[in-house]
This record gives C-alpha cells, sequence and structure tokens, in this order.
C-alpha cells in the first residue's frame, strides 16, 4: 500500500491497522526518527489514529524515543521516535566459487559483523556456510538464537519446489545438500536463492533499476548469469533456472566460453595484457582508466600536438598495466561478445532495461554499458537502455539483506513487501 491510499473498504479493522503501523514503521526505517506530527503529515492518517499506531509499536519493542524534536515545541508531539535496531537481526550469505562470505545486520539493514571462510571440498556445504554464519555472528556479539531470518545466495540452480540446491556447475558436492543442516542449526527461517537473483533484487531497491519494476540485469565475471525482473517480482522459472544464459549456444561453444572469466583474460591477452593477470575486475577497471586518460589528455588540448605529441602525454600518466595495452579495442571486443548474449535475452524478454553488474559490468561501468548499448541496438531492434550497476558493497549480501529484512517485517505485520 502506497502512502497517501485509503484502506479497502473490505480490510477488518485489524488489517487496517497492521497496514497503517507497516506504513509508519517503513517511513521510520526510510527516514530515520520522526515526531507524531511529521507521521501525521507523511501518512495523511488521523492524529489519534497516528497516536494510537506509535503506541503499539512502542509497546511491541519496534520503535522507541529517542530525543525531541529541536524545531516544535516541548511535549508529546515533539518526541522523536526512532526503530529499535537491535530488536533483531537477520544473515546475508553470499556463496562463490572460493569463499563463503556472511554478514549480520540489525532490523535498519546496518552491518553488525562479517566473516569469509574459504571454500574447501572437503568440508559439507552446509557446515562452511554454518561456520561463515557463526564467524559473522560472533563477531557482532550475538548467539545463533539471535537470528530471524538467514539468506544465502548461492550460484546453481535452486529448486521452487524444495528450496534447496539442485545443481552448481562451479561446486560439484553442493547438491541437495545445504538446506536441511542450516534449519537444523538456525530453524525454519532459512531461504536460499540464486545469488543473480539477489544482485538483482538489490538493483531494483537500491540501485540502477530503482523505480523500474521490468528489467534485466547481467551478471558477468568467473561466471554468468542474468536476473530477469518482471512486474516487480523475481521471475525463476519452472526448475529455478530462469536467465542460466552461461548455457547458451554460441559457436564453438557456449556464451560462457565467449564472455566468461577465462575469454575476458584470453581477450585481454590478445589486446596487450600480461597473461599472468587473471582478475577480470581489475583487467576491465585498467581499460576504462586507460580510455579515460586518454580522454583528459585530449580535453587539456595535448591531442593538438599531433600524435607523437599524444602518445607522450598519455605515456606521462602511467597507467596500472606496463606494455601496450590496448584498452578502447579490448572494450569494444568485449561489448561485442556481450552484446550477443544481451541480445537473445532482449530479444526475448524485451526488458526495455539492462543492467550490467557482476566484476566485469561494475569495473566497466558506464563506458562498457555505453559500448553494449551501441552494438545492442544493431542487433535487436527494440529499446533497451543499458547501464550499469550502482549497487554500492556486496551485492549478493546486501540483497539478500533486503530479502531478510522483507520476511522478518512480513511476519511483524503480516504484510508482504518488495521483489521476491
Amino acid at each position: 500500500m502506497k502512502r497517501g491510499e485509503t484502506i479497502p473498504r473490505t480490510a477488518t479493522p485489524r488489517t487496517a491497522r497492521l497496514i497503517n503501523d507497516r506504513l509508519a514503521f517503513d517511513l521510520l526505517l526510510e527516514q530515520g526518527p520522526l515526531t507524531r506530527s511529521q507521521l501525521r503529515n507523511l501518512t495523511g492518517l488521523s492524529a489519534p489514529t497516528v497516536a494510537d499506531l506509535v503506541h503499539r509499536l512502542e509497546s511491541a519493542g519496534l520503535v522507541a524515543p529517542v530525543g525531541e524534536s529541536g524545531s516544535e515545541r516541548r511535549g508529546p508531539n515533539a518526541r522523536l521516535y526512532g526503530v529499535v535496531a537491535d530488536r533483531a537481526h537477520v544473515a546475508g550469505v553470499d556463496v562463490r566459487h572460493d569463499q563463503v562470505r556472511a554478514v549480520v545486520t540489525d532490523l535498519t539493514g546496518r552491518e553488525a559483523g562479517t566473516a569469509v571462510v574459504a571454500q574447501d571440498p572437503r568440508v559439507p556445504p552446509d557446515q562452511l556456510v554454518r561456520n561463515a554464519i557463526d564467524g559473522a555472528l560472533g563477531d557482532a556479539g550475538l548467539a545463533p538464537d539471535r537470528l530471524r531470518m538467514v539468506v544465502v545466495g548461492t550460484p546453481g540452480l535452486v529448486d521452487p519446489a524444495t528450496g534447496d540446491v539442485t545443481f552448481v556447475a562451479s561446486l560439484p558436492t553442493w547438491t541437495a545438500n545445504l538446506l536441511p543442516g542450516l534449519r537444523e542449526r538456525y530453524g525454519e527461517r532459512v531461504l536460499l536463492e540464486n545469488e543473480v537473483n539477489l544482485a538483482g533484487i538489490a538493483e531494483h531497491r537500491l540501485g540502477a533499476a530503482r523505480g523500474r519494476d521490468t528489467f534485466a540485469l547481467m551478471s558477468l565475471g568467473t561466471g554468468i548469469g542474468v536476473a530477469i525482473i518482471l512486474n516487480g517480482r523475481v521471475h525463476r522459472g519452472a526448475s529455478g533456472g530462469a536467465g542460466e544464459v552461461a548455457y547458451v549456444p554460441y559457436r564453438p561453444g557456449s556464451f560462457q566460453d565467449l564472455a566468461g572469466g577465462d575469454a575476458v583474460v584470453e581477450l585481454a591477452e590478445r589486446h596487450g595484457v600480461p597473461g599472468s593477470m587473471e582478475d577480470v575486475g581489475a583487467i576491465v577497471a585498467a581499460a576504462v582508466e586507460q580510455i579515460e586518460r586518454i580522454q583528459r589528455v585530449e580535453r587539456d588540448g595535448v591531442g593538438g600536438r599531433g600524435g607523437e605529441g599524444r602518445q607522450d602525454a598519455v605515456d606521462a600518466e602511467q597507467g596500472p598495466l606496463d606494455g601496450r595495452f590496448d584498452g578502447a579495442g579490448f572494450l569494444r571486443d568485449l561489448a561485442d561478445r556481450i552484446s550477443a548474449g544481451a541480445a537473445a535475452v532482449c530479444a526475448v524478454l524485451d526488458p526495455g532495461y539492462l543492467v550490467l553488474a557482476g566484476e566485469v559490468g561494475r569495473a566497466g561501468g558506464a563506458v562498457l554499458a555505453d559500448h553494449v548499448g551501441e552494438r545492442l541496438a544493431e542487433l535487436v531492434p527494440l529499446p533497451t537502455v543499458v547501464a550499469a550497476s550502482d549497487v554500492g558493497g556486496n551485492p549478493v549480501v546486501r540483497g539478500a539483506v533486503l530479502v531478510a529484512l522483507d520476511h522478518v517485517h512480513r511476519e511483524t505485520f503480516g504484510l508482504s513487501s518488495g521483489s521476491s
């Protein structure tokens, strides 16, 4: 329910109270401490209704007085109310091929503790994740029973029917053996989700896709995946495999072979990057930095000196890579490869908006997004805006925390919210 909307006539008094309580609680989360009069202005509710809902939220331990407004006369209406942040905690987890990262946050999403454990095929998957979560809890000074929700972002397929992982190409031992052990440790409030879907949720709520209920996010890095958001909700597919574009055939192999991590490194070598450099994010960032250095030189008028003077000026600002790395050529070729898969996504879904994410998409930023957008317009006659991800921090963890907090709020107020 949006602010200013009236409660449906069919709503019971209890439902109406829950809607009002959730509306006020969301405003306090979004804007920080507010007075009752500020809540009245923002919600359009009457003074008695706001007084009642503040009393209910305070009695439930969800909000508490945190001071007084300096702009109003002292008294009940001038008291500031804020969310009791440590009333509940959630955990968001990002599973990668080389490590597991867990973050514990409070009710406002503020980080309270974090831990990282290395992948080890000798350790059962549920134990690895438990070690990471328990490490984050220890860092936060919390016991496991303080967690209200755990959301784990994992590569591969998560079966919509069982809720467990069914296949992860990069982690062969992670098959139908993650969820039971986690629920044994943390109870039933554990949810597994594909990690690219979580990045898509974070982008929808916090990043470049805010305000857009239909879009696609392509995660580019060691692996490739697509999150599909249709009408504000994640589309997972019948088996949880929607968006697994890495398997799309592309002669002589697949889209993964064309634009995955190994292919990006090989392409960079062709353009002068030392073969020992295998961090795809760093390679792409170096290409962007080189292009921006050249643009700076030309903007400052050095280009007028001629080709030799221009090159001397560029060389004077040494980039992060030695040698004759052709960053512009590398990015153009990389954009061509990415566009091949993006064209398939856009031709089938027509999302109108495509976010490039993952290590490659984030490092490439607007430069890579513009290249892909130009090439995509040549391949598909469907208007598509291409943008770079701008979610701060770890998008998978941030998406996991958002989903976890949504579950806590839904449990508290009995109402749904956000992408799911």
